[in-house]
């Protein structure tokens, strides 16, 4: 298995030979960066562009590890058993499996996806430990040693909101996605909007990479949000005159809503922009 990227995703070198080490190590990929930068939809377009299944394990904060291998519905059994249901018999009936165990039946390679690990308790990747490096675990309900069959691909992301066990990054393959320069990002809306006018696209990245300068903003804007941004200027029909006379620095960029995601941020450019008249 080799990935070299998707005509859908835009790659560097680094993260595709992240990849790949991973694949030949078999070891999980432990993918951090700012949100927005596309560390889930690594684990999608490398499925598609292996012709694998994915198996999408999003963490929140209340998610156990416990289910991601399987849940006990013993609630469904006392139930069945005062109905005189004959399934109460057979205690297999009342395992729910999870998203490990899907992976590990599974007669081909899947990827999976564990997403946002960081969300969870700090304890999480400590209880997967043997799972993630035996690829085995344990059913005690009914007495029976669970083995994956081919072992998975297994991405896994964080936001670094909190620290990882060192035990557990041992058992990764690490890679930092950089955010991307203006080159690699021309090539990202390249992907999603071919038909954008040059002197808008210019126009819109000057204004953004200078947006993400600005000195005290609290929540940078991400990739995903320029994406999203340019589809409105575009559906708006927006001209780059508006961005190309503008301070940055000192001037809130039109349709901000989808580039600044907090009141503290609006507030400090709606200063700067004050300060900036002050000085005409």
């Amino acid at each position: 298995m080799q990935f070299d990227g998707t005509q859908n995703y835009v790659a560097t070198d680094e993260l595709k030979t992240a990849v790949n080490a991973s694949i030949t190590l078999q070891r999980p990929l432990l993918i951090k960066g700012e949100p927005g930068t596309g560390k889930t939809m690594l684990a999608e377009e490398v499925a598609e562009a292996l012709g694998l299944k994915l198996i999408r394990w999003h963490i929140k904060s209340t998610t156990k590890a416990q289910q991601g291998l399987y849940e006990y519905d013993a609630v469904s059994r006392l139930r069945d058993s005062q109905l005189g249901d004959e399934r109460v018999h057979d205690i297999s009936n009342y395992i729910v499996k999870g998203k490990l165990w899907e992976a590990f039946e599974s007669d081909e390679p899947v990827v999976l996806l564990i997403d946002e690990i960081d969300k969870a308790d700090i304890e999480f990747p400590n209880d997967l430990l043997t799972e993630l490096d035996k690829m085995e675990f344990f059913v005690y309900e009914t007495q029976k040693l669970i083995k994956a069959k081919i072992r998975p691909y297994i991405f896994i992301t964080s936001n670094n909101e909190k620290e990882l066990p060192d035990a557990f990054l041992r058992r990764c393959f690490f890679h930092y996605i950089n955010f991307p320069d203006r080159q690699t990002m021309n090539n990202i809306v390249d992907v999603h909007y071919p038909d954008i006018k040059q002197t808008l696209l210019k126009e819109s990245l000057d204004a953004f990479f200078e947006l993400r300068d600005v000195p005290g903003i609290k929540k940078k804007p991400s990739t995903s949000e320029l994406i999203d941004w340019l589809k409105l200027l575009m559906a708006d029909d927006i001209s780059e005159d508006v961005l190309q006379n503008r301070d940055a620095r000192s001037a809130i960029p039109p349709l901000h809503g989808a580039l600044l995601k907090n009141e503290q941020d609006v507030q400090l450019l709606e200063r700067l922009a004050f300060m900036h008249r002050r000085e005409l």
